[in-house]
Order: structure tokens, then sequence, then C-alpha cells
């Protein structure tokens, strides 16, 4: 069986995209800033990786963006104090407010914010334990 390795992400700008997701904690060094493709991998050795439209171009010539939002990440959070505290950090730096922190029903302390490109990416942390 195949085992998911990696989610790539299509960018406009590097910089701009990266800078997002360092506001989200991900480690990435200064100077990936101005390469074409960018990838993070996880302690659980998950990959997250961006390319630029420059360099899929350059592969798939025929490559034209998706329209709608086709894809969705969400991001664990230690806890809700956490998802409120990223989602503030986030917002103050412009980017964009989907939906509020809110106390789901299912649950979950959410929110849900939108990327340099437009992709949208929740934040949540579990408010009690959840069943396994």
């Amino acid at each position: 069986m195949a085992k998911p390795d990696l989610v790539g992400l299509v960018v406009q700008d590097m910089a701009k995209a990266l800078k997002f997701y360092r506001l989200l904690g991900l480690d990435i060094p200064s100077e990936m800033d101005t390469k074409d493709h960018v990838e993070f991998r996880t302690e659980a050795g998950f990959r997250l990786a961006w390319d630029t439209v420059d360099l899929v171009k350059r592969f798939h010539t025929d490559w034209k963006p998706a329209t709608g939002h086709r894809m969705g990440l969400a991001f664990l959070c230690e806890d809700s104090e956490e998802v409120d505290r990223l989602y503030q950090r986030v917002i103050a730096a412009g980017y964009n407010s989907i939906k509020p922190p809110w106390a789901a029903f299912w649950g979950q302390r959410y929110a849900v914010v939108e990327d340099a490109d437009g992709n949208l990416v929740d934040l949540f942390a579990w408010m009690s334990t959840p069943e396994p």
C-alpha cells in the first residue's frame, strides 16, 4: 500500500508563502525564500512542500491553477489558547480570516485562515480527549 508522504503547494511568491507558514511555527530558514522548491519535514517524517509556479510550468507546461478551494490543510495545536494565539498572529500579519476561532460541535476549538495563495488553512485543538 502506498503511504502518504508529502503535500505540495504551488505558490506565486515563495517568500510570501513561507512567511505565512513560519507564523504557524514551521522552522524554515529565510534563505529558502529564493528557492523554487522548499520542503519541511515533521518529526513524524511527513513532508509539506512548496513549488513556485515557474518551476511547475517547467515540467508541466499545461499546468493551470485550480479554482475554488480544492484542498485544505489543518494544523493541530496544543490547546485552544494556541488556536486563538496563532489565529491572531496570522490576522495581525495581514492574512485573511475565513472563520474566527469557535467551539466546534465535534469537540474542537477551530479557526480557518487563508494563506498567501488563497489556500484554506485550519487551526484546531481538541477541547477534550478524542475517542480512539
